[in-house]
């Protein structure tokens, strides 16, 4: 995983269309939420992840924390990456990939005002069970662990991708104006956006897509 970009949300097949065009890597779906509104029923994801094609891979983002719904329902969906976003027991995380080594999970790691060394000890405790962390904003305001439109102490951010033997994409308030900076200050294998190139409709805007892409990649390649 290198040079990543990912952008979470999307909405149907046309969008999904739009961003596999512009060359996104991941696309994100989320679902089973218990803050956030879903984009889309269980089934309308089934037929969209069918249409995301490669190179371009579609991505779980759920905050299931039991391996035997996390395995049934990437299986349902026929995903082969799933992003989990909320708490999960090491327990859980090791059955999952014991089971189903073929998958490909992402962990994240919701920054708040106060959690650097319990952060710390998931990145330690859990990276030989997982094959990349995703960093994002806590808002205490709604409880929203992602999809919060704001930024976090990117200096947590840092410290975590240089600690981390497993990749680490940032997430939390980024967008075209600020991704390329948050590259060169974090160094991170990938960079993920959902609100940051959103319309006020909720759907993704061609242009803020584009300079987004444009930005990250001349991050990366002064990185």
């Amino acid at each position: 995983m290198r040079n990543l970009i990912q952008i979470a949300g999307v909405v149907d097949k046309e969008e999904a269309q739009l961003l596999m065009k512009l060359g996104v890597d991941y696309l994100g779906v989320p679902l089973r939420l218990p803050v956030n509104k879903e984009d889309l029923t269980e089934d309308e994801a089934v037929e969209l992840i069918k249409f995301i094609t490669p190179p371009h891979k579609s991505v779980l983002i759920t905050y299931l924390n039991n391996a035997d719904e996390i395995i049934s329902f990437c299986d349902k969906l026929n995903v082969k990456i799933v992003q989990l976003h909320g708490d999960i027991s090491f327990d859980e995380l090791f059955r999952t990939k014991t089971l189903r080594p073929d998958l490909e999970i992402i962990k994240s790691l919701v920054v708040a005002s106060d959690n650097y060394d319990k952060l710390v000890k998931i990145v330690e405790t859990y990276s030989p069970y997982l094959d990349a962390f995703i960093t994002d904003t806590f808002d205490p305001a709604t409880g929203a662990e992602g999809a919060t439109g704001k930024t976090h102490d990117w200096n947590i951010s840092k410290k975590l991708v240089e600690i981390s033997q497993k990749p680490v994409i940032i997430a939390g308030g980024l967008n075209h104006k600020n991704v390329k900076q948050a590259i060169l200050e974090i160094k991170p294998a990938g960079v993920d956006v959902h609100t940051g190139v959103e319309l006020p409709n909720g759907r993704k805007s061609e242009e803020l897509v584009k300079k987004f892409i444009e930005k990250a990649k001349e991050g990366f390649a002064l990185m």
